[in-house]
């Protein structure tokens, strides 16, 4: 399966096809030996998701990012870079979420890191797709780091506002991130609220720790559930959550 620069029609065919896709983030930083990061997945991989995400917010080298990617090579999913900072570009990934930090006060966050990164990703040929990063409710590490105004949990027309702009202006994707190990993830009501005016592929990360949380956001409209922390604290119950998503 050739996936350069065929990421993001991947991605969209499956949406179009009303499929409920699951990413399964992958931190460097946090990755122990390579038997290890091996058995993690394939165990990932044979229970059906859809695509390997790698990054994190802090910790991550060049170094450990080629490592964890030269491990998932030979899998025929997509290996997508999750960033943080023009640090995490690799030229061994199929792609890389051009994220875009809509409610950060930092105008880094926002643009000025993607104009340092934009000749590296082109010159690297690494196929970018543009999404609309939004930080809700707990946020994290992720909040802090791009200094962020949370939008609380609650506020659904606020999230929605945030929403119709990254689809404005043109992005393919728009991430709903509580933050990695978040005690709450986003409302499943959230969701809702925002697939109901909005038209834009929505991603969901952060608290997800079930397969019920889960497969409740993908009916209410997320395309994409991204799980983390609970591939590094509890493998089965990742899985479980994956499987769920497949039965919907």
């Amino acid at each position: 399966m050739k996936l350069k620069g065929k990421v993001k029609k991947y991605i969209l065919e499956k949406i179009n096809d009303k499929k409920k896709l699951h990413f399964s983030l992958l931190d460097p930083y946090k990755i122990g030996s390579k038997s290890e990061l091996e058995k993690i997945a394939k165990s990932l991989y044979d229970a059906g998701t859809d695509a390997f995400l790698v990054g994190g917010t802090l910790g991550v080298s060049k170094d450990k990012l080629d490592f964890v990617l030269s491990i998932l090579e030979d899998y025929e999913i997509p290996k997508i870079i999750f960033p943080s900072n023009i640090n995490l570009i690799s030229e061994k990934a199929d792609a890389i979420l051009f994220l875009s930090l809509l409610n950060s006060d930092d105008i880094y966050y926002v643009i000025g890191a993607h104009i340092v990164a934009a000749p590296i990703i082109k010159m690297l040929q690494i196929e970018p797709i543009p999404t609309g990063y939004i930080i809700v409710g707990h946020g994290g590490t992720a909040a802090h780091v791009g200094r962020a105004r949370i939008i609380p949990y609650d506020n659904y027309e606020l999230a929605l506002a945030y929403t119709l702009a990254a689809e404005y202006l043109g992005m393919n994707l728009v991430y709903l991130e509580a933050g990695s190990g978040a005690p709450s993830p986003v409302n499943p009501e959230m969701i809702s609220f925002i697939k109901r005016f909005s038209e834009i592929p929505i991603i969901v990360g952060g608290g997800i720790k079930n397969a019920e949380t889960a497969q409740k956001m993908a009916r209410e409209g997320a395309d994409i559930i991204v799980t983390g922390n609970i591939i590094e604290s509890n493998l089965d119950k990742a899985i479980e959550i994956i499987k769920g998503l497949k039965n919907i």
